[in-house]
Parts: C-alpha cells; structure tokens; sequence
C-alpha cells in the first residue's frame, strides 16, 4: 500500500501505532485514566501513561450548534455533539470540525 500510494511512512505505521492513537482518543474523550488502563488491559498505571500521549487539545475547532426544544437536541446528539451548557434557555453543542 505505501508503494501504491507513494508514502513510505505508512511503512511506520504497526499496531502499536493504532493502540497509542487509541489510548490518547480514548482518554481524550473520556478523561478517565482508568478507563484507559482497563481498556488497554494494564495492570500498572505507569504503563498506561506511557501509550496516552497527554497532548493538550484547547486549539480543537468546533462546528457549534444550538437546540430550543428536546427534538432539535436529540438530532444534534446524534449527529455526534456533544453538550456543552444551557444559555438563556438555549442548549448549546458543539462537534470537532
């Protein structure tokens, strides 16, 4: 597939890129450390912190919506928003671009 595509990095590429890519997801999205070395299947946290790169996501570019009713909200939640507060009777979401 790299020759295909030209791109000899995806040579680089091997399951433990995937697991790495997955565990900082995964802890991204959940905050959860545990969560994470359970997923993982670690016994000692030291090993998980090691697979989550703890990289800093405040840079992140939102699509922002906003819902009046229960109908409009539960369409943006599965469209993949997520819930971020209440303003002035509005429910507010927002989804990484």
């Amino acid at each position: 597939m790299a020759a295909k595509l030209g791109n000899p990095r995806l040579l680089q590429i091997t399951f433990h890129t995937f697991r790495h890519w997955k565990a900082t997801m995964e802890y991204h999205r959940t905050k959860d450390i545990l969560y994470v070395m359970k997923l993982l299947g670690h016994k000692n946290i030291k090993n998980t912190l090691i697979y989550t790169q703890l990289v800093s996501f405040e840079d992140n570019e939102y699509i922002c919506k906003a819902a009046r009713n229960i109908e409009e909200a539960t369409k943006l939640i599965e469209e993949g928003f997520e819930y971020v507060c209440d303003m002035e009777g509005i429910k507010l979401f927002r989804k990484r671009k």
